[in-house]
């Protein structure tokens, strides 16, 4: 008795007709009438009554069925450990991370996943949010720890990190720090510095412009939130910025909450729904490095 046998076997009990099932597994109906045969002769009874222009299964073939069933399951499980031990033995994990991140919470996943792995080679790719998940939708990347405006992007599985709403930066001598609240229209009376598109920060921000259908003037735009608070604390323009980030600054530059604008900037990462082993083995390193997140 072979697997391919128990394979031919289910299909014409599923479809009821050998043609249909010679289709579905891609062999031409006299191989499958042929391979069901010899599993018949192997059995010691029919398993289809063909007198009619369907097959139906025969007592013995229902009988046969479901364990038919399960011994294609249990070979499909052999072959799915097997595939996983070797991935984690010797597969590729591809990872990537939004340009300008200081998180070092996925270096200490990596680390951990490293040591507990080291076949697996590991690569790190920088690039702007919205083209990591592409790769990820793609499969080009594996997981990538994106900023994002939206709390699971389409098709993707999602762990947010960090949510935050935007804030502006400015020195303390700023006209910014003389209002008791201040609004996006407050703050795009001012030249920004932001994030470029393509960032989560930048895409919460420039949909809430255009929600008020406001049109800042970007005077700078820098990939980390060092540069955008370099460049505020020079007067060169207004930081937007998520409060963790700006905190960071606190000794140069006043940060206010954008009090219209309550969508908050996410990072998070993203990773197929089928993912491979080595994806979730990461994941369970990277939900314990992130417990207590840091700045980023």
């Amino acid at each position: 008795m072979e697997l391919r046998q128990l394979e031919y076997f289910i299909a014409v009990a599923e479809e009821r007709n050998f043609t249909r099932a010679a289709e579905r597994v891609h062999i031409s109906q006299s191989g499958v009438s042929a391979q069901i045969r010899q599993l018949e002769r192997e059995l010691g009874a029919e398993l289809f009554d063909r007198s009619a222009r369907t097959a139906t299964l025969t007592a013995a073939g229902q009988a046969a069925l479901e364990h038919a069933r399960a011994a294609l399951a249990a070979a499909g499980a052999v072959g799915q450990a097997v595939d996983e031990v070797t991935d984690l033995i010797r597969g590729r994990l591809r990872v990537g991370m939004v340009i300008g991140c200081t998180l070092t919470p996925l270096f200490d996943a990596l680390s951990v996943f490293h040591r507990a792995h080291p076949g697996v080679e590991i690569s790190l790719l920088e690039d702007h949010s919205d083209r990591l998940v592409e790769g990820v939708r793609a499969g080009t990347v594996d997981l990538a720890l994106i900023g994002t405006a939206t709390a699971t992007p389409d098709g993707l599985e999602a762990l947010t990190i960090i949510s935050e709403r935007l804030v502006v930066a400015v020195p303390a001598a700023h006209p910014l720090m003389t209002l008791r609240r201040v609004t996006l229209r407050d703050v795009v009376a001012h030249p920004i510095v932001c994030m470029p598109p393509g960032t989560g920060l930048r895409t919460v921000f420039d949909r809430a412009c255009a929600a008020q259908d406001l049109r800042p003037a970007m005077s700078l735009q820098a990939s980390a939130a060092d540069a955008i608070a370099d460049l505020a604390a020079r007067g060169l323009g207004v930081a937007v910025l998520s409060d963790s980030m700006a905190a960071s600054h606190r000794d140069r530059l006043t940060a206010r909450a954008i009090d219209d604008v309550e969508t908050p900037a996410l990072l998070a990462l993203v990773w197929k729904s089928a993912h491979s082993p080595a994806v979730r083995e990461l994941l369970v390193h990277a939900r314990r490095a992130f417990a207590e997140p840091a700045p980023w």
